[in-house]
């Protein structure tokens, strides 16, 4: 990901993102970057920052419409294993809702460099350089998909319901270090904070009288993995604030497949025990249980071996719900892709084009225009002058034509 070297115009809207940054972090009760927000923004506004943030704690912290519509849907789908609800979405993360503001929180204000156990990050002439700490993966076990939802394949791996809510849990819960917002490293202060991208990726194109159709999808990461996002919005662009109505898809219901997803960046799951998310012992498990590793044989075993794996919950309801253990760019991007997919066949008549294999053929570009009495030879020889020219190479025969004598045949 980059970008070529800032203008002043682009130094100075820069300046005012990190502003607009600063009073989302305080809005949010969280420390601010002195060096960027300015004591007099911070002085004046604090007043107004801190009347929202007691009305917010005497109110309640509600969830966005998307949220809300996701949070049902995995409370009804897990209420035989969590009848008092699952754990709720992050109500209080960081919503990226401006271009760009991605990139600007993926580094520290005062430092050209972030590094954490996961990535890293360094500031460039060209824009920024995100290295994960492994960025070649393998599908190999990767998919695992929960119980009660729509049929799995049998190349799939199918997780039992307890065991996903358990996955869930975890996934909502990361390490304190995971949390730290790299725009703040440094500070004596470092805000530590989920972060959030709404996105409304196309389904279907608009064909004749009717109008393109998208659906929304909203992507959590824990802060320190705020990169990820920016790399999805880089391709996807950026839906706006999801509190706004004007970006609630339930009231453009003419522009909106009806289908919604939610796709939570979890890399600290890899390593957790199978006992830990409620599975089996061997000798409990199901042939299928046991066919999928989702059961156990000793208690210190590790979920899908300790590698990386993506989660997936969704039905006919057209909620689709992804845990991505990893914090691998690609997976991101493939998730949103999927999605799409899966919304593009509940829609009906809209296929989303995955590029897959291909067949590739050797191609030489001479220039844009051809012609021919330029780069071809067209003069005309007679035959007697292509023998003289060909000599030994061919032998004649009386009948007016000559044959090459290496290649008679």
């Amino acid at each position: 990901m980059g970008a070529s070297t800032p203008t002043r115009a682009a130094q100075k809207r820069n300046e005012e993102l990190d502003r607009y940054i600063n009073l989302k972090l305080a809005a949010l009760g969280q420390p601010a970057n002195r060096s960027t927000a300015g004591d007099d923004l911070l002085e004046i506004a604090w007043p107004l920052l801190r009347n929202y943030r007691q009305k917010s704690q005497v109110l309640g912290t509600s969830l966005c419409p998307a949220d809300t519509r996701i949070q049902k849907f995995l409370d009804d789908y897990f209420a035989d294993v969590c009848p008092r609800g699952m754990p709720r979405l992050p109500p209080d993360a960081l919503v990226l809702d401006r271009a760009g503001m991605g990139r600007v929180l993926s580094l520290p204000v005062n430092s050209d460099t972030f590094g954490s156990r996961y990535l890293r990050s360094y500031r460039l002439a060209q824009g920024v350089l995100h290295n994960p700490s492994s960025d070649r993966r393998t599908t190999q076990g990767l998919f695992h998909i929960c119980d009660g939802g729509f049929p799995v394949p049998a190349d799939k791996s199918v997780v039992p319901k307890r065991a996903f809510a358990a996955l869930w849990k975890a996934a909502l819960d990361p390490p304190a270090d995971l949390l730290k917002l790299p725009f703040t490293s440094g500070e004596e202060d470092e805000a530590q904070c989920f972060v959030s991208l709404l996105l409304r990726p196309l389904v279907c194109p608009a064909a004749g009288n009717d109008p393109a159709k998208s659906m929304e999808v909203h992507f959590f990461a824990p802060a320190s993995l705020v990169s990820n996002l920016d790399f999805v919005e880089s391709i996807f662009g950026n839906g706006g604030d999801p509190y706004l109505p004007e970006n609630d898809a339930a009231l453009d219901p003419m522009h909106w497949t009806g289908h919604t997803g939610c796709v939570v960046l979890a890399p600290h799951l890899v390593g957790i025990r199978k006992i830990e998310l409620g599975l089996p012992h061997v000798s409990d498990g199901s042939e299928r249980e046991r066919r999928d590793g989702m059961c156990w044989s000793s208690e210190d075993e590790l979920y899908n071996g300790g590698r990386a794996f993506k989660a997936t919950c969704r039905d006919q309801r057209g909620v689709m719900v992804t845990i991505i253990a990893d914090n691998y760019y690609g997976y991101c991007k493939k998730e949103v892709k999927t999605q799409i997919s899966f919304s593009a066949n509940l829609y009906g008549l809209a296929e989303e084009e995955h590029a897959g294999g291909a067949l590739a053929f050797a191609t030489y570009v001479l220039g844009q225009d051809f012609y021919a009495d330029r780069t071809t030879s067209l003069k005309k020889a007679t035959y007697a002058e292509a023998i003289r020219l060909l000599g030994p190479l061919v032998e004649q025969h009386a009948e007016g034509y000559a044959v090459d004598r290496r290649f008679p045949e």
